[in-house]
């Protein structure tokens, strides 16, 4: 191949009107600019997005796999409701999962694996900074990733990004609390100063404490939106 053809290869195709709109919708759902419980009327998403109903109806079916849409018998698609009890389950199989792949990647850690987990917190911070939200969740997911990838728990990895849209919804609930005693970037930064040591008990506590205490903010947000919807 010469050069100049060489210089016309297309590496990555452009994002389809799909793909792009259901990246919209996601953004939208886990920013709780859509909330819980709230029907999506096709036509309204239609004029806010500016694509056509074949497309919508395409995301909306995405987001069902997800887990952020749910359709009801005679109400249509709705935005999902998240339940502290759902929120407890995640947090269950977010602990064991990133436990076990911080202690084994501060096992393994070498000089590349750390200048990577140290760029992605770098990144972490900078979206903290300029309050990016989903700047915010694509660091953070990119964080998580380095430390499941360079354990070796692929596995792992996949179920976590199954869960990965509800994982979002929960950082953006339990983000916008003032309530917590360590912020969430400073809790990841102690998990990465642990990988840096190559010390797995200290990796595996600090996951403990960062999600042990997000787990408490989300079930007393949770249950009080709740109590709320009840009392109407």
């Amino acid at each position: 191949m010469t050069q100049a053809a060489s210089n016309l290869r297309i590496d990555r195709p452009p994002q389809t009107l799909r793909e792009m709109a259901l990246e919209r919708m996601r953004s939208a759902i886990i920013a709780g600019y859509f909330k819980s419980g709230e029907r999506l009327v096709e036509r309204s998403l239609c004029d806010q997005l500016g694509v056509s109903r074949s497309v919508v109806r395409e995301v909306i079916r995405y987001l069902e796999a997800e887990g952020l849409v749910e359709s009801q018998h005679n109400k249509g698609p709705t935005v999902a409701s998240l339940s502290w009890e759902q929120a407890r389950q995640i947090y269950r199989i977010r602990l064991q999962l990133e436990r076990d792949a911080a202690a084994a990647c501060a096992e393994v850690a070498d000089a590349a694996t750390k200048a990577e987990l140290e760029r992605a917190l770098k990144a972490l911070e900078k979206a903290f900074a300029v309050g990016q939200t989903m700047g915010l969740f694509d660091a953070t997911t990119r964080f998580y990733e380095v430390i499941f990838r360079s354990a070796g728990h692929d596995i792992a990895w996949e179920i976590v990004q199954r869960l990965n849209s509800r994982i979002s919804r929960l950082r953006g609930l339990t983000l916008a609390t003032k309530d917590r005693h360590v912020s969430g970037h400073a809790r990841m930064a102690q998990i990465c100063q642990a990988i840096l040591d190559n010390d797995p008990e200290a990796a595996a506590q600090s996951v403990e404490e960062h999600l042990t205490e997000a787990a408490a903010i989300a079930r007393r947000l949770l249950q009080a939106e709740s109590d709320a919807e009840e009392e109407r």
